[in-house]
């Protein structure tokens, strides 16, 4: 494994061609904030949830790459975050953030990949039970995962009659 590879594992996962399909900025491209906020279910996540759950584990595995401490994600909590947050402005405008957030932490994790040398690969974060060229690999698959829930999320909200600003399209 190198890390000309894994940059290639975790592009293609995000925003490169791939044979797989729908890379998550490409499941992401197109949808609306209305879209975004919708829930298949009350107890789902929605796909503007997906989309932070992803920037944060990328924020994630660069903090171990990089041994930062933890707290610097630049919203509170960890893991799964609500969305769209009561009282949080347009919802045009927080969605747009949130996607920016997801693209920022991918360029950060992808320096931070690119400044590594091949060696430290197989090196085991400190009470990790995995090796960083592993976690690396794993944070590819991670938006590939979740590129593939926004399509059913997309395709779900199609057939529940809502346009992706929200309106019902009429009945014909």
């Amino acid at each position: 494994m190198s890390i000309e590879l894994l940059l290639k594992v975790i592009d293609g996962g995000f925003d490169r061609k791939a044979w797989h399909g729908p890379t998550l900025r490409g499941a992401l491209r197109g949808v609306g904030a209305a879209q975004a906020a919708w829930r298949a279910s009350p107890r789902s996540h929605n796909i503007w949830e997906l989309a932070v759950h992803a920037a944060y584990w990328k924020y994630a595995v660069r903090r171990l790459i990089t041994a930062e401490k933890r707290g610097s994600f630049p919203l509170g909590g960890s893991n799964w975050f609500e969305r769209p947050m009561p009282g949080a402005g347009t919802l045009d405008r927080a969605w747009k953030e949130d996607l920016d957030l997801l693209s920022r932490e991918h360029r950060l994790l992808r320096a931070a990949v690119a400044a590594l040398p091949d060696a430290a690969l197989n090196r085991r974060p400190s009470g990790k039970p995995y090796s960083l060229g592993f976690t690396i690999r794993g944070i590819g698959a991670h938006d590939v995962y979740h590129a593939g829930q926004v399509q059913l999320l997309k395709r779900l909200y199609k057939d529940s009659g809502l346009r992706a600003n929200g309106s019902r399209i009429p009945n014909s």
